[in-house]
């Protein structure tokens, strides 16, 4: 199924004019779809200014930026060994994934009401997808994130049970890796977990070139 076009929006984002090292960009605007669909599109995205991100609402652009290079996922022998014990779906509780995302009990926590909302507006419309990791126990982990074109925008992850999320993003490399060399996992900021998976930061001019070649190439097929 194609995404739906949610229309013009009604503000620009310029990245490239931030001055380097700057990851906040503006401040403001909705959460619209297509506010927040343009903002992907230009190497921006949404995240409050305030606690627990509360508003303000703020628009980022990481300098430098993480990427996940889909060939330089790194997959231990214990973590293949591990996926064994897990069951993995696409789009099929994206809900329960994002509950586990916002989980008011994680630390750093930034998804709101408003980012809930919006996203799931997204998914609705099919610019989001999740990944979902099960075991015998019910929803052990998961992502989500926004995919525009060759682009996928990891947004977040989580896990109840060990290794639930890496499985998870085994999985979304594998969908995403059918050969176009346009495709672009973006991570946004490269955290410890994320380096020991492979990700690594490049600056921002250049992730906002190989994001322009990234939107040229056709989405993924998320059902195979």
């Amino acid at each position: 199924m194609e995404p739906v076009d949610p229309g013009p929006a009604a503000y620009r984002f310029f990245a490239d004019r931030a001055a380097p090292g700057e990851d906040l960009i503006g401040v403001g605007a909705d959460l619209r779809p297509a506010t927040v669909l343009a903002g992907y599109r230009s190497g921006v995205f949404p995240m409050g200014l305030g606690q627990h991100g509360r508003g303000p609402l703020g628009w980022w652009s990481p300098d430098p930026r993480g990427v996940l290079r889909l060939g330089d996922l790194r997959v231990s022998r214990s973590l293949r060994q591990a996926s064994k014990r897990f069951r993995v779906t696409v789009d099929q509780d994206f809900a329960g994934v994002l509950h586990g995302c916002a989980d008011p009990r994680r630390a750093g926590r930034w998804i709101t009401a408003d980012i809930a909302a919006a996203y799931t507006e997204l998914f609705r419309l099919g610019w989001v997808h999740s990944v979902e990791v099960w075991d015998d126990d019910g929803l052990a982990g998961g992502l989500y994130g926004v995919a525009v074109g060759g682009l996928f925008a990891g947004e977040s992850m989580f896990f109840r049970a060990r290794d639930a999320s890496k499985i998870a993003l085994v999985e979304l490399v594998r969908l995403l890796d059918d050969g176009d060399p346009r495709r672009l996992l973006d991570v946004q900021w490269v955290t410890a977990h994320l380096a020991s998976l492979g990700a690594q930061e490049m600056p921002r001019r250049s992730y906002l070139g190989l994001l322009q070649t990234a939107l040229e190439a056709p989405t993924p097929n998320w059902s195979r």
